[in-house]
């Protein structure tokens, strides 16, 4: 077999993207991810390698919104770093790297789907979605949250009219029809 052809999360050739009129919902199939979990008394050297990586380290709640590579917090001591696949299709390898022995790291990119919902509608979409507080979030804030009973994240990007969805990859089309039948009820 010489003729394998990658597909997206939903099963496309390309990533599906959905557009409303005062929201679009785009799969974003171009992230690597992976997860950084501090050793057990390793902390210190942990943090500050995040330090070094993100220029400061997420907190509770908190995203870390850096270019190329940001990330979020996952839980205590454990962070997710994202960076363009493109660019760095190796991530987890390179953190391993970094980090060494003071942390955990796991490649995380094929766990998880990513939507990014970007308009001006995006409070009413994510009111029908989940119980983040959408109205009152900024920039930079990071939610574990249920949709669709799904975990998922919600990071609110720089923009305050994109949102980044994460969840698991292996319901992405059941995620992809809550985020959609949320959108076309706020039609």
């Amino acid at each position: 077999m010489h003729d394998l052809k990658t597909i997206t999360a939903l099963g496309g050739s390309e990533p599906r993207v959905d557009t409303f009129h005062h929201i679009s919902i785009s799969e974003n199939d171009g992230l690597a991810l992976a997860s950084v979990s501090a050793r057990l008394g390793s902390e210190d050297a942990c943090h500050k390698n995040m330090q070094d990586l993100l220029g400061a380290v997420p907190g509770p709640g908190e995203a870390v919104l850096h270019e190329p590579k940001s990330g979020f917090w996952m839980g205590p001591e454990q962070w997710m770093i994202a960076a363009p696949r493109q660019t760095h299709e190796l991530l987890a390898d390179d953190l391993k790297t970094r980090f060494g022995r003071c942390a955990s790291v796991t490649e995380q990119s094929g766990a998880w789907v990513c939507f990014d919902l970007v308009g001006p509608g995006l409070a009413d979409v994510t009111e029908r979605l989940c119980a983040v507080p959408i109205r009152k979030i900024q920039a930079g804030d990071a939610r574990r949250t249920m949709i669709h009973q799904l975990g998922c994240f919600v990071i609110c990007q720089a923009d305050p009219h994109h949102l980044r969805i994460l969840g698991p990859r292996a319901s992405a089309g059941s995620l992809h029809h809550a985020l959609t039948t949320a959108a076309q009820s706020t039609a």
